[in-house]
């Protein structure tokens, strides 16, 4: 099985050679047997997009608490692909009733894999255990978390309203932690405001799983703020996309402010029409 097919295999085969491409990502999830196939026949490297989603997190993570949540997802992706591909492994070696080399080293990276996401686990009840402590302590301060697409201008909203000097940058996935500052409100009352990781269309389910402990922010806030690039392509899909992660994390019925930024880039015709489609906004 290739997905797309021999002949669809073979072109992509000829326009690797043609144009000297050493890397295709596909924008959906491959099984083991489906890259195999497809490098087999075009002789290129292959990666699916989860594979790219958790390079781009891993390349990412600064801290202790993305680094291992990022390694969690890793382990839990790669796992399944190694009881995948049991079979394949089998072959190399061992008639029937015995077990061959490649089968028994199957089994080793299974069990080491387990075991590393047993003790991944356990760190990230630590910290979750501790973010709850933390939280306990000022339960009696109104919370904020900025949610929104990745790349949308979370960052540079919490920044400009505080003063946090967070990192801003324009590419996907720079925050993968939930920071958390004070904002000040004249004359004398002051919130908590809470940075949170991107979300992203079709976002893998081991990766919401995996980040649980970062978006408990997102879950224990008073309100959100959905904030939106007022910009960007298919803008109303990545609407519905945030939407539809805050349902499965169960934090769609907390009050939701929707924030269009960079307004000051449209056209009257395009702000006009944001009105009419939004009038809450």
């Amino acid at each position: 099985a290739t997905l797309i097919g021999i002949g669809k295999s073979n072109e992509l085969a000829q326009i690797s050679r043609s144009f000297k491409i050493d890397l295709i990502i596909f924008d959906i999830e491959l099984s083991v047997a489906q890259i195999r196939n497809i490098e087999k026949i075009t002789g290129v490297r292959i990666i699916d997009r989860t594979i790219l989603i958790l390079d781009i997190f891993s390349k990412h993570a600064r801290t202790k608490e993305a680094k291992i949540q990022v390694e969690l997802a890793q382990l839990e992706y790669q796992l399944p692909r190694l009881v995948g591909a049991r079979t394949e492994f089998s072959r190399l070696g061992g008639g029937i009733g015995t077990r061959g080399p490649g089968e028994k080293k199957l089994e080793v990276d299974r069990r080491r894999i387990k075991q590393r996401i047993s003790t991944l686990k356990k760190s990230i009840k630590r910290l979750e255990q501790t973010k709850r402590t933390q939280r306990k302590g000022r339960k009696n301060i109104p919370k904020i978390a900025v949610v929104g697409y990745t790349n949308a201008g979370k960052s540079s909203l919490v920044n400009a309203l505080t003063n946090a000097k967070l990192i801003t940058s324009d590419y996907l996935f720079s925050t993968l932690d939930s920071n958390t500052s004070i904002l000040f409100v004249p004359p004398k009352y002051k919130m908590l405001i809470s940075d949170t990781i991107g979300f992203l269309k079709n976002l893998p389910h081991n990766l919401i799983a995996s980040f649980h402990a970062t978006l408990a922010e997102v879950l224990e806030a008073d309100v959100l703020i959905h904030i939106v690039d007022s910009t960007a392509e298919d803008l109303e899909s990545k609407i519905i996309t945030v939407d539809n992660v805050l349902e499965e994390i169960e934090a769609y019925e907390t009050p939701t402010i929707l924030v269009f930024n960079k307004i000051d880039r449209l056209f009257k015709e395009e702000k006009n029409r944001f009105k009419g489609k939004y009038p809450k906004a």
